[in-house]
């Protein structure tokens, strides 16, 4: 189970203590390596994925790759299934996600990189990854682990960029608020392995790649900008998303030449769906943010709350967002719907944000620090209580997991001296809940997928102890 710095429990220990069973079962529930034991039917001669049996003496070798940030742990869990059928593989993973024992994986070659912008040793291991795939014959099988935060850590620019290319690129993506889908519509483009390519660059080999999700909707072509999927985006598609946040001029010269030569015909597109290199291809999700809200309202509802998930579906401005979480709660407040108190909400997804200042935070802490002015500007706030993390522990380039808010964020603030609406407009969340002790720290978690974001209404401070 995750381990929570439990500071954040000292405004209020009763009452916040009660809901950190609900976050934690989350957690437990999209825990990488049992995900992938509960995908996989492992036996002694054979593995079964989906009804799909692979004879383990059908294959000449067996190889692994697995990219992202639940990497580690899910190669553990398919290294032990195949045993000695194993024959070698690569795991990337980002800094402080790979094992403490990493030389004595055997035969599994472990790297860590940098994540959310790629670093040359993340591309060094992504050079590593085609020549092992490229090796690959018809008999071979390749299985691919991939999950969040694969889509950076498996970066290879294509023919004529460099890395700096792709990381002002992505710097430039990232701080105009655009969403993942339109991100990786981009990476797919100046990419050797992306969108589909390292399953053309495995071919004819068979591929399996299981999948922990952390794109809403778990489209196939967006997880890790979908390295073993069909790519149904376009050179045209990607220059939109140029166009969309006017980037025209920002973008380094050779990224705009490379798009511009595309839509000119110049260079050929990633692989489309219908292409006959993707019948040897199983895409498989083995986990969910519809996973981790169903655990955490089974576990609601073992709290004596009234329990519901709103949807997993969440986009949008964290700011605006936390203007509707703290709708919901007045509401349940006000009139006890959708739920009656003790009432726990749970919406999942991914918010996004717009640079306005130059503060330290991530996108789940200014979703909390702005329910926390909310809050604050209302008489019936007592009661409840806005938390947002990322189930990967990591929100934003921070080690806090997201944050959380209530009735008395913003006093306790102004007790130290501290302007929230301030540090709200410099996007510089985290100083702000750190100091008044509502920051949500789990370290990493080793999983990801996506962000979960709930809303409790409790007793009031003034009504009897909670049942």
């Amino acid at each position: 189970m995750s381990h929570f710095d439990v500071s954040f429990l000292q405004p209020d220990p009763e009452r916040r203590g009660r809901v950190l069973p609900i976050l934690a079962a989350a957690l437990d529930a999209v825990e990488p390596a049992q995900a992938v034991n509960r995908a996989v039917r492992w036996e002694p001669d054979a593995f079964w994925v989906e009804g799909v049996r692979y004879g383990l003496d059908g294959f000449r070798r067996i190889v692994l790759l697995a990219f992202g940030k639940a990497a580690t742990p899910m190669a553990q869990a398919v290294a032990h299934g195949l045993g000695h059928r194993l024959d070698h593989g690569l795991v990337i993973t980002k800094y402080g996600h790979g094992p403490e024992d990493a030389a004595s994986w055997k035969p599994l070659t472990v790297v860590e990189a940098a994540h959310p912008v790629p670093d040359a040793q993340g591309v060094a291991a992504a050079r590593r990854a085609v020549e092992m795939a490229a090796a690959l014959t018809e008999n071979d099988l390749l299985i691919t682990l991939i999950s969040g935060g694969g889509s950076a850590l498996l970066t290879l620019p294509a023919s004529g960029l460099t890395l700096t290319d792709l990381q002002r690129t992505t710097d430039l993506l990232l701080a105009s608020g655009a969403t993942i889908h339109e991100i990786n519509a981009v990476r797919k483009h100046l990419s050797q392995v992306k969108g589909g390519q390292l399953a053309r660059l495995a071919s004819p080999a068979r591929v399996l790649s299981l999948i922990l999700s952390d794109v809403i909707g778990n489209p196939l072509d967006v997880i890790a900008s979908g390295p073993t999927a069909p790519d149904p985006t376009t050179w045209a598609d990607a220059w939109a998303v140029i166009q969309k946040y006017a980037l025209e001029t920002a973008i380094p010269p050779a990224v705009r030449e490379r798009l511009q030569a595309g839509l000119a015909g110049q260079v050929p597109d990633t692989p489309k769906p219908g292409d006959p290199l993707f019948r040897r291809v199983h895409n498989v999700i083995i986990g969910d943010n519809a996973i981790a809200a169903e655990a955490a309202r089974k576990e609601a509802e073992n709290q004596g709350f009234h329990a519901a998930i709103l949807s997993t579906f969440v986009q949008g401005e964290a700011r605006e967002v936390a203007q509707v979480l703290v709708a919901l709660g007045r509401e349940i407040v006000a009139h006890g719907r959708p739920l009656s108190p003790p009432a726990c909400l749970i919406l999942g997804g991914e918010t996004t944000v717009t640079l306005r200042g130059d503060g330290k935070g991530g996108r789940n802490q200014e979703l909390a620090l702005a329910a926390g002015i909310a809050l604050a500007q209302i008489p019936e706030a007592d009661p409840i209580l806005i938390i947002s993390l990322g189930t990967d522990g990591t929100d934003g380039p921070t080690d806090a997991a997201g944050g959380l808010a209530d009735a008395t964020t913003v006093a306790r603030g102004r007790a130290l001296g501290l302007d929230a609406q301030a540090y709200l407009a410099q996007n510089n969340s985290y100083p702000y809940l750190q100091a008044v002790h509502d920051l949500v720290i789990t370290g990493p978690t080793r999983t990801n997928v996506n962000d979960l974001m709930f809303i409790f209404v409790l007793p009031s401070r003034s009504s009897s102890k909670p049942r």
